[in-house]
């Protein structure tokens, strides 16, 4: 077994714990050897090769910042890449294939960005070599035999030319100022900007400034310049962020277009359903968070998603996660019928060129209800009013009682998380803050906290308040998959044994579909007007909402997940025929 010791700089506090607790823990140490010091950076320093792996230290670590663990011997000794001593170790690599889309699906924290800023060449991997940077020799010698040994022969030659999307779009603006048409000019190595504009629908935009462009907007402005680099290797980290269902099956069709003989597409992505319609091929990624990843061998689309859900890897014989993630075979569809908490009837609301209106609805006691619509088609805007954030221009809208709204946006600040989630932890430590993870979150500032780390926060604390409606708006926003079904069943459970009402706005299809008894659905034309529809049996909803999308969806065999039909496909054509586009 080869043994790696990993130490989280920002959560090792020697003087809160008590002047290194570790170090006076540490069997090795106590032997008159130094297998835990004081580092350069007055953290905790651990000797792998003296480190005798007792699991002392992690365990009496009050910050939870050690993390000692044997690998399997396969690995090999030096991982891909490393950061500095004691740091993040990463495994493998997924393997960039020509004519294909090559996913890569994995928890947040375990290495995937990084294992694409190394394929896109924007970061250079060190073979676990600390004080020196290995050179092109040694990288192809190191994936000798392989696909990847090919690949790195490629880069060497200038063979490989890279276009990247980031994960975090939001530094584009930061770097660019002007026109989106400026921008995509700038980038237009192929010269089909006339071509990708009306693919991703950004007529309308192009002579806006980059600031003033949603985050959705910005989401396929760098979508589309990233196509345009003259480039043979296209990589998009998260690109269904922001987008609503429809551009994500849009985008999903456009990102499979792309990839040819000549061309190599790598995908990351938490949506299960949009990778599932994305990708001919996927890579998993297992480990242990901010601690070490390692990259799986590629696998069918179908069967690695699969895998994925079971927690376990055959081939390599190893169980990343205790127990199965399972689907129900059929629509949750609720036949109780509780007392009414809220009722709606006639609603308008008006704002600037926007116009909302209600027909009529009603949500039940112990229920959670999904909405589902485009952006900009007014959901946020019924959930404020449901909030009384708003009041509607008319219409009639019973006392819902007291209201708990998570926003869209979420505000990082100086708050400490701790004191943000004091009520949760009070309340709901073992059906909330447990499932979650966030009691190690406990000791970090929300302007520490990442976007899926905020994020969780800010469901927890909005379960948190008494109220007897709860509104969340894109609560799977910046989760992992394995985060958002767990929050799908937290929703649930706390529905259920608070006797609770809840109401979701997403647009994750299996985050929606995992979670909710019935459907509201938004129609109408973005940024124009907005009509609210429903609630409906998750049956009826679905099939009125992929209506829209013209898609029509089907359980997996094997895991019972909700999949999208390949179009024009025997059973798209059949379930069409039958007005039955949603699984049956």
């Amino acid at each position: 077994m080869a043994r790696i010791a990993v130490v989280e700089k920002d959560r090792c506090f020697p003087v809160k714990c008590g002047d290194f607790l570790c170090r006076k823990l540490c069997p090795v140490n106590r032997t008159g050897t130094d297998c835990i010091t004081q580092g350069e950076d007055g953290k905790a320093r651990i000797d792998e090769a003296l480190c005798t792996g007792c699991g002392i230290c992690p365990k009496r670590c009050p910050f939870g910042a050690i993390h000692i663990i044997n690998l399997p011997e396969e690995l090999g000794s030096a991982p891909i890449h490393q950061y500095g001593e004691n740091g993040f170790h990463l495994y493998n690599l997924p393997i960039p294939i020509f004519g294909k889309v090559v996913g890569i699906l994995g928890r947040n924290g375990i290495g995937k960005s990084t294992a694409i800023k190394i394929l896109a060449g924007t970061l250079k991997p060190n073979l676990g070599n600390l004080w020196g940077e290995p050179s092109h020799e040694e990288l192809i010698e190191r994936f000798k035999g392989s696909e990847m040994q090919r690949f790195f022969e490629e880069v060497k030659a200038g063979g490989i030319r890279i276009g990247y999307k980031p994960q975090n779009i939001d530094q584009i603006p930061k770097a660019f100022s002007g026109r989106v048409r400026d921008l995509l000019t700038k980038a237009d190595e192929r010269g089909m900007l006339d071509e990708i504009v009306p693919l991703l629908q950004l007529e309308k935009i192009l002579d806006r400034d980059i600031t003033h462009i949603s985050g959705g907007e910005l989401q396929r402005v760098a979508i589309a310049a990233t196509v345009l680099k003259r480039a043979n290797l296209l990589v998009f980290d998260e690109p269904s962020s922001h987008l609503d269902i429809k551009q994500r099956i849009r985008v999903a069709r456009f990102i499979r277009s792309l990839a040819d003989e000549e061309t190599a597409v790598l995908v990351v992505e938490h949506d299960l359903i949009i990778l599932d319609y994305m990708t001919d091929l996927v890579h998993l990624m297992y480990g242990a968070e901010n601690a070490y990843g390692i990259v799986s061998g590629p696998k069918a689309t179908k069967a690695g998603i699969n895998t994925y859900l079971s927690g376990y890897l055959k081939e390599e014989n190893v169980r990343f996660r205790d127990s199965a993630i399972a689907f129900s075979t059929r629509p949750s569809e609720s036949a109780r019928r509780t007392e009414t908490l809220l009722a709606w009837k006639g609603l308008k609301k008006t704002l600037g060129d926007f116009e909302l209106t209600a027909e009529g609805g009603e949500a039940q006691r112990e229920q959670v209800l999904g909405i589902l619509g485009e952006n900009g088609i007014g959901k946020t805007t019924f959930a404020r009013i449901l909030a009384g954030e708003i009041q509607p221009d008319a219409g009639e809208l019973s006392d819902t009682g007291k209201v708990s709204y998570k926003p869209q946006y979420l505000e990082a600040g100086d708050a400490p998380a701790a004191m943000i989630l004091a009520d949760a932890v009070a309340k709901h430590q073992t059906t909330v803050v447990r499932p979650l993870g966030l009691d190690r979150l406990m000791d970090k500032t929300l302007a520490e906290l990442s976007g899926g780390q905020l994020q969780r926060v800010a469901i927890a604390r909005c379960l948190a308040q008494q109220a007897d409606l709860y509104l969340l708006d894109e609560p799977s926003a910046y989760l992992d998959v394995e985060q958002r079904l767990i929050v799908s069943k937290v929703l649930r459970d706390f529905a259920e044994q608070a006797g609770k009402t809840v109401l979701v706005i997403d647009h994750d299809l299996l985050f929606i579909d995992y979670l909710s008894e019935k459907l509201i659905v938004f129609d109408g034309e973005p940024a124009r007007r907005g009509a609210v529809t429903g609630p409906f049996t998750m049956g009826e909803g679905m099939n009125r909402f992929l209506g829209d999308l013209d898609i029509t969806m089907r359980r997996d065999q094997e895991s019972h997940r909700p999949r999208i039909n390949k179009e024009g496909s025997v059973m798209d054509r059949r379930q069409k025929e039958a007005g039955k586009r949603y699984y049956t």
